[in-house]
This record gives C-alpha cells, sequence and structure tokens, in this order.
C-alpha cells in the first residue's frame, strides 16, 4: 500500500465523517422544535462537516491552491456561523418564540424590560 493510497483513503474517511456531520445537522433542524436547540444543530455539526470536507479535498487533490481555496472558506464558516446563529436567537428571543418556559438561566430578561428596547415597554400614566 503507497502513501498515497493511504491518503486516498484517509480523504475518503473524511467526506464520509464531513457528510455525516452534515447530515445530522440536517436532521436536527427538522426534528427539534424551539430555535436554540436548532441553532445548535445548525452551527456545529454543520461547520464540523465543512471543515472535514475541505481537509478532504485539499488532502485528495494534494495541491497548494486546493489548501489555500480552503482556508478561507473554513475561516469564513468560523466567523459567520457563531455570529449568525447569535444573531438570529437574539432575534427570536426579543420576538417571544422561544420556549421560555425550558430557560434555565435567562440572561436577556432585563433587556425586554427597558423603555426602548423591541421587548415590553412602559407606558407613560395618564
Amino acid at each position: 500500500m503507497t502513501l498515497d493510497d493511504v491518503l486516498d483513503t484517509v480523504a475518503l474517511v473524511l467526506v464520509l465523517l464531513g457528510a455525516i456531520l452534515c447530515l445530522t445537522a440536517t436532521m436536527g433542524l427538522l426534528r427539534w422544535r424551539d430555535v436554540p436547540t436548532r441553532l445548535h444543530a445548525a452551527t456545529k455539526p454543520q461547520v464540523l462537516g465543512v471543515l472535514l470536507i475541505v481537509a478532504a479535498v485539499a488532502l485528495s487533490t494534494r495541491t497548494w491552491e486546493a489548501l489555500a481555496f480552503g482556508i478561507p472558506i473554513i475561516l469564513i464558516q468560523f466567523a459567520t456561523a457563531p455570529l449568525a446563529a447569535h444573531m438570529v436567537g437574539r432575534a427570536a428571543y426579543r420576538n417571544r418564540t422561544t420556549d421560555e418556559e425550558n430557560l434555565f438561566i435567562d440572561e436577556l430578561h432585563h433587556s425586554t424590560e427597558q423603555p426602548g428596547s423591541t421587548g415590553a415597554q412602559s407606558r407613560p400614566e395618564s
């Protein structure tokens, strides 16, 4: 067995693992019903799945160009997925579409009670 065969086998395993992670992320989006758990499914396994697939492509082509093309993809995934999940989670909380009964710690409770926020606003007395 040559080194090329070993690298091709490792790349095949990485693609398979990345595809399984992306599939589980999709199943989590379809199965879970509230926003925080769906965000977890959309970010954690999806980003790791994309990382494994990009690594497999770079490993299978064995060129510096593939590696140089894959690094920005991974960096953009690492930068945008958590930020997008955070913004969607905040919007869902402010729109009251989260399952607030199952929240253990509600760190944003005070932010919806302040005047000027999108939550419950205090009204001036007449």
